[in-house]
């Protein structure tokens, strides 16, 4: 069974739970995609844990973090990303992110730029990909399909039918903790919440792009897509490789997985984050 141990911290007058292991004196941060939360990593964390202290954590109102009322946006996100870290890690670190959570670490950047010792981009897709012209009609469909499985996962049984693709994909105990802390009613309501933020918050990244990283860029793209959706994956791989190439020091690479990288590959994600570490400059090197 899954036993990790971990705390609240207090973000903008909200609580998130994060949960610390490994060892060593490096740091690195996961960000999840929608939907999920610090579970995610559970495939990736025991191949890091003798190299660097490791930090995971559920977003406000997925997970173990408190629930939220509010909407929040991507902004407000990056900003709780930001005052956790400001609150957990004392120095430079690695920062790993999903899907989703892309977006989430691209603007909270913006303020963690000079912390940042590497970016590790797990198959996130650029603002500027065409699926996202006509996004805001997808969310409204997409958020019609959620309200039915937030009335379903009411049932134990109906959850586990439509969860099947985490279950076949994750570790059985991480799968249990999922099952029970995210397909449940709340955590779909939340879902839904945070699938409207990346709506809303297309035109502003489109109109507004974060700044680029200036620290080493690794973006992993999942090479094998849903099925009847290789067109599409096809042109968000094209795009994913395009911002890739504005980057002062970025690297595009696929991988030979679904979507969930971190859960089907996770031997090449530590690696890429140990890359990542070992690339870094010397974090205990003098300042100029």
């Amino acid at each position: 069974m899954r036993e990790a141990v971990g705390r609240a911290v207090q973000v903008d007058g909200r609580s998130v739970y994060v949960e610390e292991s490994g060892r060593g004196p490096d740091w690195v941060v996961f960000e999840a995609g929608g939907g999920l939360g610090r579970t995610c990593w559970d495939p990736v964390l025991p191949r890091l844990a003798d190299r660097a202290r490791l930090v995971a954590y559920d977003r406000a109102g997925f997970g173990r973090s408190g629930r939220t009322a509010a909407h929040l946006g991507i902004d407000d996100m990056a900003a709780d990303l930001v005052a956790m870290v400001e609150a957990v890690v004392p120095g430079p670190f690695v920062l790993v992110a999903h899907s989703m959570g892309g977006l989430v670490a691209r603007r909270a950047m913006e303020s963690l730029r000079p912390r940042l010792r590497g970016l590790l981009l797990l198959d996130p897709t650029p603002e500027r990909a065409p699926v996202y012209d006509t996004f805001d009609r997808t969310a409204r469909k997409v958020d019609r399909a959620m309200g039915v499985t937030q009335a379903l996962v009411r049932s134990r049984s109906l959850a586990r039918m439509v969860s099947g693709n985490i279950r076949r994909v994750f570790p059985a105990d991480t799968y249990a903790a999922m099952l029970a802390e995210d397909f449940v009613p709340a955590g779909i309501a939340q879902t839904r919440k945070e699938f409207k933020a990346v709506a809303a918050a297309i035109p502003q990244l489109r109109a507004d792009p974060p700044v680029l990283p200036s620290c080493p860029t690794v973006l992993l793209s999942a090479s094998r897509p849903v099925k009847g959706r290789e067109q599409q994956h096809a042109v968000i791989a094209e795009h994913q490789r395009r911002w890739v190439e504005t980057l002062p020091d970025g690297r595009f690479e696929e991988a030979a997985s679904g979507h969930f990288i971190q859960a089907e590959r996770p031997g090449i994600v530590a690696d890429r984050v140990g890359d990542l570490l070992d690339r870094a400059p010397d974090r205990h090197a003098p300042s100029a």
